[in-house]
């Protein structure tokens, strides 16, 4: 689809949405694959003005319910059965408990459609940041048992939007992916930036390292993403040929979502070319708060997520919020253009900023004095063994870097004695092969980790459990061996 037939086809789509009784504060959720429909879907409700919750496809009744509920949600568009499951049921079931929701069912290739010369007029852009009024609804899961729903306005998503075409010189010579769910902040990021700056955006609706890394290599990807897990699956694939570069104009990759294991930069850029892993940080509520840039120093490209993005600030406070100096260790709260207004829930505001503006991300990290900033774990994702706090993130780095170790998650397990205990759960790059506790003990302790945050479980799998935007599931995990003995 060129940018023309795509803004005509939003134009159209805008109309027959109209037609349907979507105007200006309509709120609209939808649940829909990573597709041009949605895209053109969701620029359509933009036009009008609607105020639109995407939601991501892995959501189910308990959670897309709490969502429609919350937003009251006039309209319910979903994409009938998709990947074995029947979305229209589910919305079908939870509307019936809400007269004034309607659902819509979109099947592949279709869309609403009608006149553009029915449209209103083009919404006038606003003169002041502060006058953007609320227009976007994403949720996140958070660590709390319901979503949190996290409001945005257009400027903040373009915000969004502008940083990564700046970070990365996007232009129309560019090819990049957009392989994880589009209902995500980052989806819109991506769209947008494409709209501003022309690169060919390439779409799927699934990651699947084999088919996924196929399609992007026979369309010259030159602009890698998203993620640690995603570049896993590109490095697979090139292992297959090593002697055949896949993506030979491959100028820099990005990733963001959570850290980086320390030396997948190198191996990113040694073994498929570019420049390596430029990261960005940020979350849900404040999307894209650094960015490591193509031509920062290596030391900095493989260990940090980059500086602060101009016009960010950041605080580094110990658990009382108070200051730490740079290179301590500290909760991570930041402020700057792309954070959301709030959440829609306004009781949780209080503990998600502070009196000046500043979210607390619930992350830890550390600023060296160049200003390069390091995620070193969450503020909840600290195993606490013996009234000791060990670093889950700190475990993993060192191994990842054992030869055995395709990817690693550190997570704490109850413990009688100890509180918590510390389990390793470890997926290896040969299936044949094995890894044991005493295996791990001897690497860490060569590597110099302290005795006190060496596992003392370690577990095997095939894969480990992640969200589409490629994040570990470590609830997941903890329920599987919680009940597994330490070795």
């Amino acid at each position: 689809m060129t940018f023309a037939e795509f803004r005509d086809r939003c134009e159209r789509t805008a109309a027959g949405l109209a037609s349907m009784g979507v105007t200006a504060g309509t709120r609209v959720s939808w649940q829909l694959p990573t597709n041009f429909e949605s895209m053109v879907l969701c620029v359509a409700l933009a036009r009008l003005e609607a105020v639109q919750n995407p939601i991501i496809p892995i959501y189910r009744e308990r959670e897309v319910g709490f969502c429609l509920r919350q937003t009251e949600a006039e309209m319910m568009i979903v994409p009938g059965e998709f990947r074995g499951f029947d979305f229209t049921a589910m919305a079908n079931e939870l509307a019936a408990d809400m007269p004034d929701c309607t659902v819509v069912t979109l099947a592949p290739g279709e869309l609403p459609d009608g006149d553009p010369a029915n449209l209103p007029t083009v919404p006038v852009i606003a003169a002041e940041q502060g006058d953007y009024p609320a227009r976007w609804i994403y949720y996140t899961s958070g660590t709390t048992s319901d979503p949190k729903g996290a409001i945005h306005t257009d400027f903040t998503v373009m915000t969004e939007a502008q940083t990564m075409v700046d970070a990365l010189s996007l232009s129309e010579d560019d090819n990049w992916p957009l392989v994880f769910p589009f209902t995500h902040i980052g989806g819109i990021g991506l769209l947008l930036a494409s709209l501003i700056a022309g690169p060919k955006l390439l779409v799927t609706d699934t990651f699947n390292p084999t088919e996924t890394t196929a399609f992007l290599s026979a369309n010259d990807m030159t602009v890698g993403g998203s993620g640690a897990y995603f570049f896993m699956g590109y490095l697979a694939e090139q292992a297959r040929q090593p002697d055949t570069p896949l993506f030979p104009n491959l100028r820099a990759t990005t990733g963001g979502g959570s850290a980086k294991p320390k030396g997948l930069h190198a191996r990113v850029k040694n073994e498929l070319g570019g420049g390596g892993i430029s990261s960005s940080y940020g979350l849900t509520e404040i999307p894209i708060v650094t960015f490591a840039m193509p031509g920062d120093d290596e030391w900095s490209l493989d260990t940090t997520e980059g500086r602060a993005v101009p016009g960010y600030d950041f605080k580094f406070v110990d658990l009382d919020e108070n200051p730490v100096p740079d290179g301590t260790e500290g909760q991570i709260l930041v402020r700057g253009p792309s954070r959301c207004l709030g959440y829609l829930d306004e009781r949780l505001n209080a503990a998600a900023f502070d009196d000046e503006g500043y979210f607390r991300t619930g992350d830890l990290g550390v600023r060296n004095p160049e200003g390069y900033i390091a995620i070193t774990g969450r503020v909840k994702d600290v195993i606490i063994r013996n009234g000791e706090n060990i670093s889950a993130k700190a475990v993993e780095d060192l191994l990842f870097s054992h030869p055995l170790v395709a990817e690693v998650a550190a997570i704490g397990l109850p413990d009688e004695r100890t509180g918590e205990r510390c389990c390793a759960v470890v997926s290896l790059k040969d299936a044949d092969q094995s890894l044991t506790v005493e295996d791990v003990r001897a690497f860490l302790i060569d590597k110099g980790l302290m005795r006190q945050m060496i596992p003392e479980q370690v577990e095997t799998v095939q894969v480990l459990p992640r969200n589409p935007a490629g994040k570990v599931l470590k609830k997941d995990l903890r329920a599987r061996f919680s009940s597994a003995e330490a070795e």
